[in-house]
């Protein structure tokens, strides 16, 4: 079974940012911003209220400290920095999770940390440490750095494909400062590619080996609810309740 995951709560004081209230029916699982890239007190328990409301699970998004850049910039941090950052990240979106009688389920970190991480050990190991505080599932990809650091944890490591980013010849991820709009039927032809034949394609047409136990749409892709609906019905008799 596969899980649907989007990147949501990323709004910003009076900002908004991504329509939560229009993708929440499409997804099974909620990435939910933890302050450092985007969100804040309000929209978090807001977010994890929405999330209870349509029966999906949640988890934590935290990022570098980077809400200028919206966390999509590199940045340099030793690993007892970066693993309290996520610590600290995480551990708010909990305090949330616990008012609404909710569970952590997973984390997954944002943007630049993410790339950096499936390069990295270091980063990786830095951002396990902070996950293994609280037992939790870490999300990424298989045949990078996520895999040989998180993939043998005992909370869990949990694969995901990308319905709205394209892949380099290499099997990385293409992180671009600001999304641009997928075609639906497009993306989920390659959704179901991905989690019935474990295959995708680069850029350039090369065929690449991959692992879907989820599958992400980004909030802040232009035309984000008609792409998590068409892979939410493409996907529907894989999903999980």
């Amino acid at each position: 079974m596969v899980d649907i995951n989007c990147d949501m709560g990323e709004s910003y004081s009076i900002y908004h940012c991504g329509d939560d209230e229009g993708l929440m029916p499409w997804v099974t699982v909620a990435n939910v911003a933890c302050g450092f890239h985007a969100s804040d007190p309000r929209v978090m328990t807001r977010t994890v209220a929405l999330a209870k409301r349509h029966g999906v699970k949640v988890g934590a998004h935290p990022s570098l400290p980077d809400r200028e850049g919206f966390g999509r910039r590199e940045m340099r941090l030793d690993r007892e920095e970066l693993t309290a950052g996520v610590v600290y990240q995480i551990g708010a979106l909990a305090g949330f999770l616990r008012a609404h009688d909710m569970e952590l389920n997973h984390v997954k970190v944002h943007g630049s940390l993410y790339g950096m991480s499936a390069r990295d050990p270091e980063v990786a190991a830095a951002i396990a440490d902070a996950a293994d505080v609280f037992g939790a599932p870490l999300v990424g990809m298989v045949g990078t750095v996520h895999e040989q650091v998180w993939g043998d944890r005992p909370a869990g490591f949990v694969a995901e494909y990308y319905a709205d980013l394209d892949y380099r010849d290499d099997g990385s991820l293409i992180i671009t400062r600001e999304h641009e709009a997928f075609d639906p039927v497009r993306s989920a032809e390659r959704a179901l590619r991905a989690v019935t034949e474990g295959k995708a394609t680069s850029e350039n047409g090369k065929e690449l080996t991959v692992r879907a136990d989820s599958v992400c749409v980004h909030s802040d892709t232009p035309n984000a609810v008609e792409l998590a609906r068409a892979v939410h019905d493409a996907l529907k008799p894989h999903l999980s309740s």
